[in-house]
């Protein structure tokens, strides 16, 4: 059954609106997608992903692919209308009863870091599957559309991702996923991982996951929590247990998950967290790496979505829409960031 969404519009129409919001150094931002808004304050987006909305409003290239299992055929799926949200009519047309799955999502950002299916690496020496294409319908600001299904053994990634961040330096990412839908497996992530498919040592991934996975770290209570994979620890801040990293309630029906590495030489990272269908971003750390090994990062820049940097997929999780840049976001950017997912996503 579809999850219902009836609020906003992902163009900025009535209810579409991110409201001003202040923060460090002042700033002030009015309305915008949210590539639009990280772009205002020179950070704009290097990844843009989402196989439900636009994410800039400018955008009115395809979202993603589908591919017909029963003939390999494959068809793009675009937009109703540029800064809008996906003509899924065109992929229920296209697959009728057949099976499709999501061959490609597309970036948005114009950078060209395309998803597709995960290589082997390091942990699952065998490529990983694409998702079906139909398994996720919602409805989304009263347009019917797809989300990325994920369940384990589905994975996306690219590894020649042009204008990531790399080494100590900045970025910000952020993904939006479903708050009932997670496992303890490792690790459904989205973001900067190795460009080898290899565990290569702490510092060099730095992705934004969402489950209760305890093998490495863990927030207060029994999670879910949105953490860093920073490699070789999923970190709910700089130790573990982090207490101040608390358990999303289960309440969230859809969940912003942010995380956001500061500028080369600051050894200073923030996890933000916040409830897609209201109210703002909290911060469930802001603080120093978790250890020397942490710093500095070494981050390669390569892209992950559903696996983590080593290829492992026994994750589960959904996927709506994330972003990356190379900028360390402001407090106000990264509130009117969430202000639009809220108008787009809330009820």
């Amino acid at each position: 059954m579809a999850n219902h969404i009836d609020s906003g519009t992902a163009s900025g129409g009535e209810g579409g609106t991110a409201q001003p919001s202040g923060g460090a150094g002042g700033s002030v931002f009015a309305s915008g997608l949210p590539c639009d808004v990280y772009a205002a304050e020179g950070g704009p987006c290097v990844a843009a992903h989402s196989t439900v909305r636009a994410l800039l409003a400018t955008y009115s290239g395809p979202l993603y692919q589908v591919r017909r299992t029963g003939d390999g055929t494959t068809k793009d799926v675009g937009l109703l209308a540029p800064g809008g949200f996906a003509d899924s009519a065109v992929q229920d047309a296209f697959c009728g009863t057949d099976v499709c799955t999501i061959s490609i999502i597309y970036d948005q950002s114009g950078e060209g870091n395309h998803l597709t299916k995960a290589p082997p690496g390091g942990q699952k020496t065998t490529a990983d599957n694409e998702a079906n294409a139909s398994a996720l319908p919602v409805t989304v600001g009263g347009h019917s559309v797809y989300g990325e299904h994920n369940p384990a053994g589905v994975g996306y990634r690219n590894n020649q991702a042009k204008g990531t961040a790399t080494g100590d330096d900045a970025e910000t990412i952020y993904m939006l996923t479903s708050g009932n839908y997670y496992n303890a497996g490792c690790c459904f992530d989205y973001g900067n991982a190795e460009t080898d498919s290899r565990d290569n040592g702490e510092g060099t991934a730095e992705a934004v996951y969402f489950g209760n996975c305890t093998i490495w770290g863990k927030g207060s209570g029994n999670g879910p929590w949105v953490m860093g994979d920073l490699e070789n620890g999923l970190w709910a801040g700089n130790q573990s247990p982090n207490n101040g990293n608390t358990a999303v309630p289960a309440s969230y029906t859809y969940v912003t998950g942010m995380v956001k590495g500061d500028k080369a030489g600051s050894n200073h990272w923030t996890i933000k967290v916040g409830n897609a269908q209201s109210g703002v971003l909290t911060k469930a750390f802001d603080g120093s790496r978790p250890n020397a090994r942490y710093n500095p990062m070494r981050k390669e820049g390569a892209i992950i979505l559903g696996t983590a940097g080593d290829n492992s997929d026994a994750s589960q999780g959904n996927f709506f829409e994330g972003v990356m840049t190379a900028h360390y976001s402001s407090d106000a950017a990264d509130d009117a960031v969430q202000a639009n997912i809220v108008s787009v996503y809330g009820q």
